[in-house]
């Protein structure tokens, strides 16, 4: 079985909101509304907090979370909501109503209603350029190579990045940002500092299991409240 999903390294994250914006280009997301959010979580003071400088701050991206057990398909009168093959939870806009029921029942708040299509829409995990063997929107435009794309059930270490090594001839390099269909990967477990399972986290589970998956450092998690 396959379950795609997205690997975020959070102490990589510039905050740059560069997956914010690619994602809305390329998906014609409206104005007003997001497929992928970053909130910015703290400052907050550390366990061992003396001075003001004793604080820390990440930022955390929150999407569609292709949950394992999607309670937007629940209560989807339709079936316009579903659960694929490749593990992605995906809407079929010919059936859906824009009941909103999806959008009530999904504990992170990721979904909204295209007003001028009336129908709901939220992440697809770019599906257009995943099928064609390419990478999300906003893993190929992450400024600091946080995100990585794969299979959870091949391991989060094979999950993907752009390898990015510019050179000066781009025209003939062997690597370059624009090559998303093939080549120019680097995988997390080349790319990202150590961590064990103590470093891995997932937003709340409300009986969905989320899939995305959340690397923190010598930081505390917040992710969960």
């Amino acid at each position: 079985m396959t379950q795609y999903a997205i690997v975020t390294d959070l102490n990589r994250c510039v905050g740059c909101m560069a997956c914010m914006v690619g994602c809305k280009v390329i998906n014609n997301v409206p104005i007003g509304n997001y497929w992928n959010k970053i909130l910015r979580i703290g400052p907050y003071k550390r366990a061992d907090y003396q001075k003001a400088s004793d604080v820390d701050m990440y930022y955390l991206c929150v999407q569609c979370q292709h949950c394992e057990h999607p309670k937007c398909v629940d209560v989807c009168p339709t079936g316009a909501s579903m659960k694929m093959e490749d593990g992605t939870v995906q809407i079929d806009k010919s059936k859906c109503i824009g009941c909103q029921f999806c959008a009530m029942a999904c504990p992170y708040g990721v979904r909204y209603l295209n007003e001028e299509e009336r129908v709901v829409e939220k992440c697809t995990l770019c599906e257009q350029l995943t099928a064609q063997g390419g990478l999300p929107q906003c893993v190929s435009q992450c400024g600091g190579r946080a995100r990585f794309f794969g299979d959870l059930d091949k391991g989060i270490d094979s999950f993907e990045a752009p390898r990015n090594a510019y050179q000066q001839d781009r025209e003939n390099a062997d690597y370059s940002y624009d090559q998303l269909f093939t080549g120019n990967r680097i995988t997390v477990g080349e790319l990202c500092e150590d961590f064990d399972d103590s470093n891995v986290h997932h937003l709340p589970n409300a009986n969905n299991n989320p899939n995305f998956v959340y690397i923190l450092r010598n930081r505390e998690w917040k992710g969960a409240e």
